[in-house]
C-alpha cells in the first residue's frame, strides 16, 4: 500500500512572537533567538527527509525553511500563510483588552473575526483548501512525501479538520519550529479526507491510546489500488498552478 507523508512544520520565532503579539500577514524575518533556537535543535534532532518543500509566503516561513532544508526551493503558497488578523495585527492581548471586537472574536464561532480581519470560517476553508489541492497533487504525481513551513494556526486548523485522532484545535498546539508528521493513505484520504498523524516534529511516538484510536478508526479501511510511483516535481508543480496561488 503506497502512503504519502507530510510534514508539517511552524516557522522559528520573530521579534513580535516573543513579545506576544498577534503576527498574521506582517511580514516579520526571524529574530536572532529563534535563528539561534533552531540551529541549537538541528544539532540535537534529527529532522525529517522531504522531497518537496512548501511554504507560506511570508518570511518567517521561508526562512526556516531554508535554514532545515538547505538545499531545496521553497514553493510558496498564498493558501498557508497565517490568519489576516486586520487592526489586531502586531498588538499584544493586553493591548486589544479595548476592543469589544476582540473579546468577541476569542469567543470563536465561524463568523467571528478580528476587527477588519480574516474570519474563522474564511481562514479555515482557505488554509483546508490549500491542503487539499497539495494532498491531491502528491497523490496525483506520485511524490511521496513533502515539507509544508508555515504558522501556528494552520496547522491547528489542518489537523483539526483532516487529522486521527479527531482532537479539537487546541489539542494540536506546536512551539517554534516543531510540528507534526502525517501519513496519507489514498483510500482514507478519498473515502474520509482523513490522515494519521504519526509522530511530532521533532520526532517522538503516539501513545498507546492514539495508536489504539488511529486503529479503531483505520482497521475497516481497505488496502488503496496500485499507484504509478513517479516523483516529477515538474508534474506536481503544473498540477498545483503556482503560479496562481
Amino acid at each position: 500500500m503506497k502512503t504519502y507523508t507530510i510534514h508539517l512544520i511552524r516557522h522559528a520565532y520573530t521579534k513580535g512572537n516573543l513579545e506576544g503579539r498577534y503576527i498574521g500577514h506582517t511580514d516579520e524575518s526571524l529574530c536572532k533567538e529563534g535563528i539561534d533556537q533552531l540551529n541549537t535543535m538541528m544539532k540535537d534532532y534529527d529532522y525529517p527527509e522531504a522531497s518537496v518543500v512548501f511554504s507560506s509566503t511570508l518570511k518567517r516561513c521561508i526562512e526556516t525553511a531554508k535554514i532545515i532544508y538547505p538545499d531545496k526551493n521553497p514553493i510558496e503558497m498564498r493558501g498557508f500563510d497565517e490568519c489576516d488578523f486586520g487592526e489586531f495585527e502586531n498588538l499584544t492581548a493586553e493591548e486589544l483588552s479595548a476592543y469589544d471586537e476582540f473579546s468577541e472574536w476569542l469567543a470563536g464561532g465561524p463568523d467571528a473575526r478580528p476587527l477588519n480581519g480574516e474570519s474563522n470560517q474564511e481562514f479555515s476553508t482557505r488554509v483546508c483548501d490549500a491542503f487539499i489541492k497539495t494532498v491531491d497533487g502528491l497523490i496525483k504525481t506520485g511524490t511521496t512525501s513533502c515539507a509544508i513551513f508555515t504558522h501556528g494556526g494552520v496547522i491547528m486548523s489542518i489537523l483539526s479538520a483532516f487529522g486521527l485522532p479527531e482532537l479539537p484545535m487546541t489539542e494540536w498546539l506546536c512551539p517554534s519550529s516543531c510540528g507534526y508528521t502525517v501519513r496519507i493513505t489514498p483510500s482514507l484520504w478519498s473515502r474520509t479526507r482523513k490522515m494519521e498523524v504519526i509522530a511530532d516534529i521533532p520526532a517522538s511516538p503516539l501513545t498507546d491510546s492514539q495508536e489504539e484510536r488511529l486503529w479503531d478508526y483505520y482497521s475497516d479501511i481497505p488496502e488503496d489500488e496500485a499507484i504509478d510511483d513517479s516523483d516529477d516535481l515538474s508534474d506536481l508543480m503544473d498540477f498545483l498552478s503556482y503560479g496562481t496561488d
